[in-house]
């Protein structure tokens, strides 16, 4: 079956109903009248590049999209879509890494929009292979730079049958959370929708379609923590995410770090002793 193939028109009524915007309140947003709106949204009027650019402003259209609308209207993209090893973003990816280098020991990373890990640090590097043992020899082959030659994608890890899902005592509370999040990332990068299937039939599996779409219950703390199995014991975290405020390129506005941090004091000493011993045996 050949899929539909998008438009202008359809990328501009599907972001402003993402948006929850009406076609009045969005002409009264934009200066110009419903009656325009409505002629573009319908293939009648075309948009001047400047009447695009500040229309799909207004919406808070993701960079990426933003440059497909403007091709769709026969215009050059807008912005740039470098590869984090460009020279041009060096110093983007320097703050990047002193960032996930300063939150050491404590486990820090660099996702993309696809959920792929692109530089973890040191403490991170070992909770990975305490989850998840296997990753123990691509760990260690990144572990003096920090970057793996095939990133590890975390939703892969998840999906697995042996992965990290597999160490999460509390996944009745995590789940619904962490499935409302893939599905979000899925709505604005469409080629995530079969992991993000695949991780709501696995999580249907293990807990119950109730548990996963009617079970929501008053958060019993001010931020959802992950707490995992492991041969340490227990250990809990919560996750703090730092992303580019005013990024003008499209794959640094699709990164974010996510820095985890102890829930407990438990879990503090342990990251604090276990994961200083692991990194100088590393570094011997």
């Amino acid at each position: 079956m050949v899929g539909r193939v998008e438009t202008l028109q359809n990328t501009l009524q599907q972001a402003r109903k993402a948006r929850r915007l009406s076609q009045l309140e969005l002409s009264l947003r934009m200066g110009v009248s419903q009656r325009h709106v409505s002629f573009v949204e319908s293939g009648r009027a075309k948009p001047s590049r400047a009447l695009l650019m500040a229309w799909l402003h207004e919406l808070d259209a993701p960079l990426a999209l933003q440059n497909a609308a403007m091709l769709q209207a026969g215009y050059a993209p807008a912005y740039s879509a470098a590869s984090l090893d460009d020279p041009a973003l060096a110093q983007a990816k320097s703050a990047l890494v002193q960032l996930v280098a300063a939150h050491d020991p404590m486990p820090a990373m660099i996702l993309d929009a696809e959920w792929n890990v692109l530089h973890l640090n040191r403490g991170a590097q070992w909770l990975a292979t305490t989850l998840v043992p296997w990753l123990a020899e691509a760990v260690a082959g990144s572990a003096s730079s920090g970057e793996a030659a095939k990133p590890l994608n975390m939703l892969d890890l998840m999906l697995h049958p042996d992965g990290i899902c597999k160490r999460i005592v509390n996944l009745h509370e995590v789940a619904p959370t962490l499935l409302a999040h893939v599905r979000r990332d899925a709505a604005t990068n469409p080629a995530l929708a079969p992991k993000a299937d695949a991780l709501a039939a696995i999580m249907k599996t293990r807990l119950g379609t109730n548990a996963i779409t009617n079970a929501w219950t008053p958060p019993a703390a001010p931020v959802l923590t992950n707490r995992f199995a492991t041969e340490h014991g227990e250990l809990a975290f919560f996750s703090l995410f730092t992303t580019f405020g005013t990024p003008q390129d499209i794959t640094l506005a699709s990164l974010r770090v996510e820095h985890l941090f102890a829930a407990d004091e438990g879990t503090r000493r342990a990251v604090q002793s276990l994961a200083t011993t692991a990194s100088a045996q590393v570094a011997a």
